[in-house]
């Protein structure tokens, strides 16, 4: 078990360490600072501490840790000017090619979300993935016995007590604590990982990320979601792009809509990426619900608004004709060299 006297002879040495060159300093980071360091060996017993000594023991090591750290970037600073002989360069030796890296398509296409909507006035709020149910369920109108309260769809950490603790399923719950400290007008979209208890194919994942937004103030009309969604999808996949709405439902919003966009393959008129119908689904929105507002401390009389939420994956799969969602989490560089090209 850790001691006192542990830290304070390793303070001692680390004092006293001297370096005659380079490997040196590499060889104590190792032995101090590396996976099976005698620094990280304390930090793993720092568990075993008895509850009232972890204060005093976590500020002891957290100084220790950093007087390590110091000591080896010191040494190596003392090195920098040194020179041998041997390894004078060669400028008439041909230069080392580096690879250039790119950006994750997942990432590309969240910023020209992000942007698109920025220029349409909404700010960026973000929340936790760990999630109450308040948040990810009973705020947005969810009854007790909805599916996705199931063990069989959502991710339960603490499944018991009265507001189970879990990973969140849409970041609606974004939405749910922006309402709760902030007074309308609200004109936010929410990015984010969320999780849900799925087989993972070429079609579904247990992990994606969404883009959902909200925007609430006085005398806000669906007329208002349809025309914020328009622009977005021809800014997004081009000016010829149309929208087509269908009646839905959401337990957080009446009335509810599934939205397709005319394919941007075949312009419509139907081939196997829209199996034939010329649309292509991208997302779900809807007026906020009367309980929403005011589960969140909002005057559902004096205030309405509307709330959308798409798949990122979803949109890039559109964008770039991607046939298999697992693609974005297998880190395959042939796949990823495919976007070295796009900004």
């Amino acid at each position: 078990m850790m001691e006192k006297k542990d830290i304070e002879q390793l303070f001692d040495r680390i004092d006293k360490f001297t370096a005659d060159k380079l490997q040196d300093v590499e060889d104590l980071r190792v032995k101090l600072l590396g996976k099976k360091g005698e620094i990280t060996r304390l930090f793993d017993e720092f568990r075993t501490i008895q509850p009232e000594l972890k204060r005093e023991f976590g500020k002891h090591l957290n100084e220790l840790k950093t007087k390590a750290a110091e000591k080896i970037e010191s040494l190596r600073e003392s090195f920098a000017d040194i020179v041998e002989k041997d390894t004078l360069t060669d400028f008439t030796k041909p230069g080392d090619m580096f690879e250039l890296g790119t950006r994750h398509p997942i990432s590309i296409v969240r910023a020209e979300i992000l942007d698109i909507f920025s220029r349409f006035g909404f700010a960026v709020a973000e929340g936790p993935e760990i999630e109450d149910d308040w948040h990810v369920f009973s705020a947005l109108n969810f009854p007790p016995e909805h599916p996705a309260r199931d063990m069989q769809d959502t991710f339960f950490i603490n499944p018991e007590g009265d507001d189970p603790i879990l990973l969140r399923t849409h970041t609606s719950s974004v939405q749910v604590r922006t309402m709760e400290r902030q007074k309308p007008p609200i004109r936010v979209v929410c990015p984010g990982r969320v999780f849900r208890n799925e087989a993972i194919s070429a079609r579904a994942h247990c992990i994606f990320h969404q883009v959902e937004g909200l925007y609430i103030d006085k005398n806000v009309s669906f007329a208002d979601l349809k025309q914020a969604i328009l622009l977005f999808v021809q800014e997004m996949f081009g000016p010829q792009t149309q929208i087509r709405m269908r009646p839905s439902y959401f337990p957080f919003t009446e009335p509810s809509t599934e939205v397709d966009i005319s394919c941007n393959i075949c312009g419509g008129k139907g081939c196997n990426i829209c199996k034939g119908t010329g649309w292509l689904e991208i997302m779900g929105a809807g007026m906020v619900d009367p309980n929403v507002l005011e589960a969140s401390g909002i005057d559902s009389k004096e205030y309405t608004g509307f709330a959308f939420g798409m798949g990122i994956e979803r949109i890039a799969m559109l964008k770039w004709m991607v046939n298999d969602l697992r693609h974005y989490f297998e880190n395959d560089v042939r796949f990823l060299r495919e976007f070295q090209s796009v900004k």
